[in-house]
């Protein structure tokens, strides 16, 4: 079939979440650009030649990411609050550290100094032998000659350092378990949105966009994100309080060391921001290539059986390789790039730990400062520059989890079918009267598929639709069901526009069968009540009995319990189809569709499906689009469609009668010889 003929038609109801498209091929490849809204097609061999995204625009999308946060205001703010109590306990606990080295080494100088004379004579002494830069380093200490280590002293402020440690923990825990709570459940809500945004989306988005690539996007990406506003977010709001604390620390102890530290900044900002230009290209080609990869991968699983079939194992495989290579290639330049930041920042930091601890020690040998002070600020430079170290680090995460988000955006801001109309009209007790005037419609604006299309099919009437592939007898049942919308003209469901009434409203009154079946992992059952879930158990077993399923259940060891795999591949291909019409007579619709219902079985099991779907028929409105010519002779209505328009109608004796396209099709099928073309 031509992509204007057999476009995936998702069955009534829609599918539930997470449910394949009923009706599609095993996958849909995303070609280079496509005539608008035509569905695209492609099996396992088809090209992947996809042009390049343009990089992100990273601010814009960032800000939005953490808008997605708002609901969780206030959860963010006790975030906040936990954060500043676990920085600022942390942040003291150097000083008290500190201040027991004080205690210890002023002790152990106090021990060596003879009993008896003060502090302030021991001064005076050394600088009148001239050892002033031993009485400027003693003058800056607290001392008490002859006396040893003040142990009481030292196991109070040890006592309270552990104390303050212990607390900036507990609030570290609890801030991160917080933390956690509100990605996770902005992690829901971003989920719920996507969903509910899948059931907004119209058909012709399905048909230009690969399965794997929107499940990558729908998994991958969401988790992605997820993990880097619990590390990102957490460790910016740490971080950030943490230099600030820390600074406020510095410069209380030594305003001139405090500018030495103050040097870092500039330093980092600078060389994050170089490294992370070049590597936020390759963070966004990298979720690219994985969502490609994961499109290709679940292409080819789908059709595994066509690639042994025709020996393409090798081109597949080079296929994958090609792709895999590249993601690899994005993969691994920008996670090494960006990887680039943290050792830059240890070697800043590095050269800022040099100079503290130079210029430290000058200060207290000049008796400006006390060692304890000093080797305080040595702690707080590591505090200083780890926090801007981890910040540049943080980069590459941000990074990667702002291009998933971008991606999940792109899907989120994707245009959406049309609102339903409020309020809605439905009709009111009609039997199926469906009524196209003047219908035009074409998936390019260049070139017109249905043209001022009218016709009319009357309740409980049988109309057959056939005609050369790519002929829009597909397109016409899209239409009908409002897969697509019209260029011109309406239809009318007993009197009503289908535009005036919902969709849902619509499909309700309508049932398709496929084709392509679609069952789902589940019970027979359960597969059979996907028709209208609120039925009894009785009315399964008639619609069952009715469409001849419950002939081949009764068989089964489980019964109408056996459970199918998605792919139902424990039950045959007549079988199948057998399963689809007893869910679409369970239903009750008033315009039933038999697109191609029975081409894929064999003669024994076609009868058996013609009878059920005689039997569905009944009392209904029935569109039939069929190849075999044998399925639709005793149709009411046949309807020959070539190019979009409708060029014979009749009952079968009537256009064999008239021998023109239906009697040459007829012809073709079962009187003319075989000849060579």
């Amino acid at each position: 079939m031509s992509r204007t003929d057999k476009a995936p038609t998702p069955a009534a109801p829609a599918a539930g979440p997470g449910a394949p498209r009923p009706g599609g091929e095993p996958a849909v490849v995303r070609m280079p650009p496509r005539p608008p809204g035509g569905p695209g097609r492609g099996g396992p061999f088809a090209g992947m030649n996809i042009p390049a995204e343009k990089p992100m625009n990273f601010w814009p999308s960032a800000k939005r990411l953490l808008g997605t946060l708002r609901p969780e205001r206030l959860w963010l703010v006790l975030v906040l609050v936990l954060a500043v109590g676990s920085v600022t306990f942390s942040v003291i606990g150097p000083r008290l550290l500190g201040e027991g080295t004080n205690l210890i080494f002023s002790g152990v100088v106090s021990k060596q100094l003879p009993p008896g004379v003060s502090k302030a004579q021991l001064i005076a002494q050394l600088r009148a032998a001239g050892e002033n830069q031993k009485a400027d380093m003693l003058s800056a200490m607290t001392l008490t000659p002859g006396t040893g280590i003040d142990f009481t002293a030292l196991s109070t402020v040890l006592l309270w350092a552990l104390a303050l440690y212990v607390l900036a923990s507990a609030f570290g825990w609890v801030q991160a378990y917080v933390l956690n709570g509100v990605v996770q459940r902005t992690m829901y809500r971003l989920r719920e949105r996507i969903e509910a945004k899948i059931h907004r989306l119209p058909l012709r988005y399905f048909d230009s966009v690969q399965r794997g690539e929107l499940l990558s996007r729908v998994t991958n990406d969401v988790d992605n994100i997820s993990q880097s506003l619990q590390q990102s977010i957490s460790q910016a709001v740490t971080s950030l309080l943490t230099v600030a604390g820390v600074l406020v620390m510095m410069v209380i102890l030594s305003p001139t060391l405090a500018i030495i530290a103050l040097v870092t900044i500039p330093l980092t900002l600078a060389t994050t921001a170089v490294i992370a230009k070049r590597s936020q290209k390759l963070f966004v080609a990298q979720w690219k290539h994985t969502g490609e990869l994961n499109g290709q991968i679940e292409e080819t699983y789908t059709g595994h059986a066509l690639v042994k079939v025709f020996g393409r194992q090798r081109e597949v495989e080079e296929r994958f390789r090609q792709k895999n290579t590249e993601l690899y290639q994005a993969s691994f330049g920008a996670q090494f790039i960006s990887g680039l930041i943290m050792p830059a920042m240890t070697f800043i930091g590095n050269l800022v730990y040099v100079g503290i601890a130079v210029v430290g020690g000058l200060q207290v040998a000049s008796g400006a400062m006390q060692l304890g002070d000093v080797q305080a600020f040595i702690q707080y430079s590591r505090q200083f520059t780890q926090p801007l170290a981890q910040l540049g680090s943080m980069a590459n995460l941000l990074q990667s989890g702002v291009a998933s988000a971008e991606r999940v955006f792109e899907l989120l801001d994707t245009e959406e079918q049309s609102l339903d109309p409020v309020p809605s009209v439905a009709p009111n007790g009609g039997r199926g009267r469906l009524v196209f005037e003047n219908v035009s419609f074409s998936y390019s604006p260049d070139k017109p598929l249905i043209a001022d299309l009218s016709l009319v099919a009357e309740p409980g009437q049988t109309v057959a639709i056939v005609g050369p592939t790519g002929a829009g007898k597909t397109t016409l049942v899209n239409l009908m069901m409002r897969f697509y919308e019209l260029d011109a003209g309406r239809i009318t469901l007993d009197g009503v526009d289908v535009t005036a009434m919902t969709r849902n409203e619509l499909r309700s009154r309508m049932g398709m069968v496929l084709q392509d079946t679609w069952l789902f992992g589940g019970s027979i059952r359960d597969n059979i009540a996907y028709g209208r879930p609120s039925a009894s158990e009785e009315e399964i077993l008639e619609a069952a009995r009715a469409t001849y399923v419950d002939r081949f259940v009764r068989s089964l060891p489980e019964g109408y319990d056996t459970v199918l795999d998605d792919e139902g591949s424990n039950v045959s291909a007549g079988e199948k189809q057998l399963l689809t019409i007893a869910r679409a007579f369970l239903a009750r619709p008033s315009v039933l569709i038999l697109d191609e219902a029975t081409s894929s079985v064999d003669t024994r099991t076609e009868v058996l499906v013609q009878k059920a779907m005689s039997a569905l028929r009944s009392d209904r409105t029935s569109f039939v689009i069929a190849h075999r010519l044998s399925t639709i002779r005793d149709a009411d209505l046949i309807l020959v469609m070539e190019s979009g328009q409708i060029v014979e109608q009749g009952n079968h004796a009537e256009l064999l009668a008239a021998g023109g396209a239906y009697a040459a099709l007829y012809a073709a099928q079962f009187a003319a010889p075989v000849a060579e073309v």
